[in-house]
């Protein structure tokens, strides 16, 4: 396994600054934002898809540092109900897919999308309980006429740019948001959507991070990994739950935060994760995301490299010689 870093956390440097200084602290792998949410900071494939010389720069920042691309991402909502906001967040994904097949990167880490509850809606709808019956067919409308759809065009065109990855992170207010979810958007597309298996979103819906590993592992449907924590409240959840509308920057009020990783569990915990992935064949990047509201963001990105050094099982695994 590798130790890697998502770029957004760095977006106040130049892409050469940032380079050097996760080079600097032992860092492996660089996962690039190229559209959507994470921005196009570092990378915009609108720029280096057609200019030659900046995109022959861009590469050899990456090759001075000798950071290894994990992924590029792309996450938004090309599934929007406002036809507008749809086509920016598709045309976003479809640069990132060609930027992906211009450096020879099969990975790229999205979301699936939400859409609203009918063809004439504005905003997305996501659906959290069964009953009363609106949501079944609601969930009916979104899945077979608007989901599953799409993502067959997309992985179709993903594939023909020698993309066979497309690592979607199970998020809440997407359609795809825990590992039953993911399985079946995965069965009705194909075994080119997996995930981008990140435990922060899982943590703060009671999912355990290693039982939805050993899950997802059955599928071999585990492509990249976000290393990021949550810290549930033990004063605020076991009242409100873990549905939280408040504010991330009210923490005092909230029934979870997110946190840099080992700030929300122990290394103990961590370890656990990692030895996990062991199990199922994971052999990629945890790539750190930094969206700790306690710390700056240096000093979290720092803490999370120092935790996960000590927990990556760097080396692959020699033979029983006792067994």
């Amino acid at each position: 396994m590798k130790l890697g870093v998502f770029n957004p956390v760095l977006q106040d440097r130049s892409f050469e600054d940032a380079c050097s200084f996760l080079a600097s602290k032992g860092v492996q792998t660089i996962e690039i934002g190229c559209g959507g949410y994470p921005g196009k900071h570092h990378c915009d494939p609108a720029i280096l898809l057609k200019d030659e010389e900046k995109f022959t720069e861009f590469k050899s920042i990456l090759e001075r540092s000798c950071l290894e691309i994990s992924g590029f991402s792309c996450h938004g909502n090309p599934i929007h109900p406002n036809k507008e906001i749809a086509k920016k967040f598709d045309d976003d994904l479809t640069n990132a897919i060609l930027m992906c097949e211009k450096m020879g990167v099969r990975i790229l880490n999205c979301f699936s999308g939400c859409p609203g509850d009918s063809e004439t809606s504005q905003k997305p709808n996501w659906v959290t309980c069964p009953w009363p019956e609106d949501f079944i067919e609601i969930l009916d409308y979104q899945w077979n006429k608007v989901l599953i759809p799409y993502w067959k065009e997309k992985v179709k065109f993903a594939k023909a740019h020698g993309v066979d990855k497309i690592a979607i992170e199970m998020h809440p207010g997407f359609c795809v948001y825990n590992p039953k979810s993911l399985l079946r958007l995965r069965e009705a597309v194909g075994p080119e959507i997996g995930a981008n298996f990140d435990p922060s979103h899982l943590i703060w819906q009671g999912v355990s991070p290693v039982a939805a590993i050993r899950e997802l592992g059955k599928h071999n449907a585990i492509f990249h990994f976000h290393a990021k924590d949550t810290k549930i409240d033990e004063i605020n959840c076991p009242i409100n739950g873990v549905l939280d509308v408040g504010h991330y920057g009210k923490e005092i009020e909230r029934s979870w935060i997110f946190r840099s990783v080992g700030y929300g569990h122990d290394i103990g915990y961590w370890k656990d994760i990692v030895s996990a992935l062991r199990m199922v064949g994971y052999d990629h990047a945890l790539s750190i995301e930094h969206e700790d509201s306690l710390m700056t963001t240096e000093e979290g990105l720092i803490k999370a490299i120092n935790c996960l050094k000590d927990a990556i099982i760097f080396e692959t695994k020699g033979d029983m010689f006792w067994a």
